[in-house]
């Protein structure tokens, strides 16, 4: 319910946006806007253990119900999480007006720190393979600080990230990508830290999973 509250908000401020006393001449026409729950089979993540050797968990199972991103605290093992959204409600002709990143923190490591994150926009094959994990290798196709870390008041909350430059990135590829997926990693500048995100698949997933929220003409 919170979801969709959220894209009601979206969208009332979008259209009030252009229709000031200026414009009253003017037909505004309404965004379309869709909610993309992330793909639970193609999800994932990649741990480094070593240099050079990676652990390639994808899929969401009963056994596997999240995500990890970032460095834990204790192994210094470093996660890059992965997650894959299908833009068949986004024609490829569309012109983003907005995009936002809708995740649920599980838990964060440290209780006591904050972990600053990055997400690439990037275009990987599936079954994810440990290279992937390599910036210089799965190229990022364009890439965002995300404004504040995550920290433990954040566990068990949504997070909401604005994605809308990678999203109109992913538009703007020749040809445009048919699937929004990312890569999200910790700010080398921070201290270690892993963060759990909610990927679910049971009865729950629409409130719980990752969800991109895009409007767009």
């Amino acid at each position: 319910m919170k979801r969709l509250l959220r894209a009601a908000v979206v969208l009332c401020a979008l259209i009030l946006g252009g229709c000031g006393e200026d414009h009253h001449d003017f037909f505004v026409s309404s965004p379309s806007v869709t909610l993309i729950l992330s793909d639970s089979a193609i999800d994932g993540d990649i741990a480094q253990t070593s240099p050079g050797v990676f652990t390639v968990t994808q899929g969401m199972s009963p056994t596997v119900q999240s995500v990890f991103a970032g460095i834990n605290p204790v192994s210094l093992v470093e996660f890059r999480a992965f997650l894959d959204f299908p833009l068949a409600n986004v024609p490829v002709s569309a012109v983003i007006a907005s995009a936002t990143l809708d995740i649920v923190i599980n838990s964060v490591q440290p209780t006591t720190g904050t972990v600053p994150l990055r997400i690439d926009l990037v275009s990987f094959l599936s079954p994810l393979v440990g290279t992937d994990f390599d910036r210089t290798i799965l190229l990022p196709l364009a890439s965002i600080a995300v404004p504040q870390p995550i920290s433990q008041l954040d566990v068990n909350r949504h997070v909401s990230i604005d994605v809308t430059t990678l999203m109109a990135q992913a538009q703007l590829q020749v040809p445009p990508l048919t699937n929004f997926q990312i890569r999200i990693w910790e700010d080398p500048a921070g201290a270690p830290g892993l963060i759990e995100i909610n990927d679910t698949t049971g009865a729950n997933r629409s409130q719980l999973a990752p969800l991109l929220n895009v409007s767009f003409f």
